[in-house]
C-alpha cells in the first residue's frame, strides 16, 4: 500500500516571472494540498550547474526560488520541500543508473540533439560546448524521480521525453537486479495550464526579454504593463478580447465573472490605457498579499536555509534506507558477510521459523506481524485499508522486495512495518532473510516438482 506521489523540480537558474506564476507555480501549490498525495518539491541546484557557472547567481537563485514558493503559500509542513544538493543519496543512484544506461538512449535526448544540431548549423565540432553534465542531465532527473518513487511528475511537453528516459531506467535496473525496486513514473500534462503572453505578444520567457518580474516593486510593475503591446484601435471602438494577448493575461488571474465582464467592456469599446490598468490592478490584487512575505524570506535567508534543512532531513528518512537497499541489490555490500561470516548467519537463519500473520483489527484495518517462533513478534505492519493491499505487501516480502533498515521493514521507500523497541534490528533482519531464503526454497521445490 502506498500514497500516490508526487514530484516537482524547480531548478534555480534565475528570477520567477508572472509566466511562471500562472503557468507553473499557482497550480502546483493548489495541488499540493491535496491530502491524497504525497508532495515533493526540491530545487535542482545540480541541474543549475549545467547552465550557470556563477556562484553566487546560484546562491542568490536558489533563494529567490525557495523564497517565491514559501511566500505564495506552499506548507513546508504540508510537503517534502528540499534542496537537490542536500540529498547525497541522489548522486549516488545517479550513478547506479548511468551503469545501466545505454549510450544511444543519451544520444536521443532532446537538449543534447538540439545542441548538436546547432553546433552543425555553425560548422563546428559536433560536441563543441557541450559539457557531459548535459549529456547526463536525463539519467539526473531519473535519479530525482526514481529516489522517491514518484508515481507522478508535472511537467510541459518538452520534459515528457524525460519522464520517459526515467521509466526505461527504472525498468531496466527492476529487470537487470530482479526486483521491483522502482516505481515507474508517469509523466502528468495538464493541458488546461495557461501560458501566459509577455510583453510583445509572444510566450512570457525570459530568452525573448519580455517578462514582467513577479517581484517588481508595483510601480516598475505598472509600468511593463503599460508598456504591453496593443493594436491602434481608438477608445470607444469595439476590441476582440480573444484577438488581444493583454485580455489572456488578465483572464489567467481573472475569475470566471471578473472575465466575463471585462470581456463586455471589450465589446463596449475601452480603452487600451484602461484595459492595462485594470489588468496591472488584477495582477497586484494577487500578488500583493505575498509580496511582504517574499520580502520577509529575502531578508531572513536562514529561516529559508532552516526550513530546506527540515525538509531535506524528511526527505532522507525515506532515500537513506532506500539506496541501502539498492546498494544491497547491486552487490556493494559489506565483506563482514562474506565467507565463514556468511555461512554463519546462514547457518543462524536456518535455524529459525519465521513467518508473516495476516489478521483484521478491531479498527476495521489489515495488518500483519513478522513473528518466529522463539522470539516473537519482530515487526508489526501499518494498517491497510483492505486484505488485498496487505496480501500483495506480504507476497513481495516474501519475494524479497523489502529490507530492514533504521528499525523499520521498508518497501518501495516507504516503511510497512516498525520493529519493536524492544527487538534487535538484527534480529528482525535475520528473520526476513530466513523467510526469503524459504520461500525460495519452497518455489524451487515447487518447479523442480512440476
Amino acid at each position: 500500500m502506498s500514497r500516490r506521489r508526487v514530484l516537482t523540480g524547480i531548478k534555480p537558474t534565475g528570477s520567477p516571472h508572472l509566466g511562471n506564476y500562472v503557468g507553473a507555480i499557482k497550480p502546483a501549490i493548489a495541488a499540493s494540498r491535496d491530502a491524497a498525495t504525497d508532495s515533493y518539491f526540491f530545487l535542482a541546484d545540480y541541474h543549475a550547474l549545467i547552465s550557470c557557472q556563477d556562484p553566487l547567481r546560484v546562491q542568490r537563485s536558489t533563494l529567490e526560488i525557495a523564497a517565491t514558493w514559501l511566500a505564495l503559500g506552499l506548507d513546508p509542513e504540508r510537503v517534502t520541500f528540499y534542496r537537490q544538493s542536500d540529498i547525497p543519496e541522489i548522486p549516488e543512484l545517479t550513478w547506479l543508473l548511468t551503469c545501466v544506461t545505454g549510450k544511444g538512449l543519451l544520444n536521443r535526448a532532446h537538449a543534447y540533439k538540439a545542441a548538436v544540431d546547432a553546433n552543425a548549423d555553425e560548422g563546428v565540432d559536433a560536441d563543441a560546448g557541450i559539457s557531459a553534465g548535459l549529456y547526463m542531465y536525463p539519467v539526473l532527473m531519473a535519479a530525482d524521480i526514481l529516489m522517491f518513487n514518484a508515481h507522478a511528475v508535472p511537467v510541459g511537453r518538452d520534459q515528457v521525453q524525460h519522464i520517459e528516459i526515467a521509466r526505461d531506467l527504472g525498468q531496466r535496473f527492476n529487470h537487470i537486479y530482479g526486483g521491483d525496486y522502482f516505481t515507474l513514473p508517469e509523466a502528468q500534462v495538464d493541458e488546461g495550464t495557461a501560458t501566459l503572453a509577455g510583453l510583445d505578444g509572444r510566450k512570457m520567457s525570459k530568452s525573448y526579454d519580455n517578462t514582467i518580474p513577479l517581484w517588481d516593486e508595483p510601480a516598475l510593475m505598472r509600468k511593463l504593463v503599460m508598456g504591453i503591446v496593443t493594436n491602434s484601435q481608438a477608445p470607444g471602438e469595439p476590441k476582440d478580447p480573444d484577438a488581444s494577448h493583454l485580455f489572456s493575461i488578465y483572464q489567467a488571474f481573472a475569475s470566471a465573472e471578473e472575465s466575463a465582464a471585462m470581456r463586455e467592456r471589450f465589446a463596449q469599446g475601452i480603452g487600451w490605457g484602461e484595459a492595462k490598468q485594470a489588468l496591472f490592478e488584477r495582477i497586484d490584487q494577487d500578488i500583493a498579499p505575498a509580496r511582504e512575505r517574499y520580502r520577509h524570506y529575502m531578508a531572513h535567508p536562514q529561516e529559508v536555509e532552516s526550513l530546506l534543512l527540515r525538509g531535506a532531513e524528511r526527505a532522507r528518512e525515506q532515500s537513506r534506507p532506500f539506496i541501502a537497499r539498492l546498494r544491497e541489490a547491486v552487490g556493494l555490500r559489506s565483506l563482514a558477510q562474506s565467507g565463514a561470516a556468511l555461512a554463519q548467519s546462514q547457518k543462524v537463519a536456518e535455524g529459525l521459523q519465521p513467518e508473516l500473520k495476516q489478521y483484521r483489527d478491531s479498527d476495521g484495518q489489515f495488518y500483519f506481524k513478522l513473528a518466529e517462533k522463539s522470539a516473537g513478534v519482530l515487526a508489526q505492519s501499518i494498517g491497510f485499508a483492505n486484505g488485498r493491499e496487505a496480501g500483495a505487501a506480504i507476497a513481495r516480502i516474501k519475494r524479497g522486495e523489502a529490507a530492514i533498515a533504521n528499525g523499520e521493514l521498508v518497501l518501495d521507500a516507504a516503511a510497512v512495518a516498525y520493529v519493536p523497541d524492544v527487538v534487535d534490528p538484527a534480529d528482525a533482519a535475520a528473520a526476513l532473510a530466513a523467510l526469503v531464503a524459504q520461500e525460495a526454497a519452497a518455489l524451487a521445490k515447487k518447479q523442480s516438482a512440476s
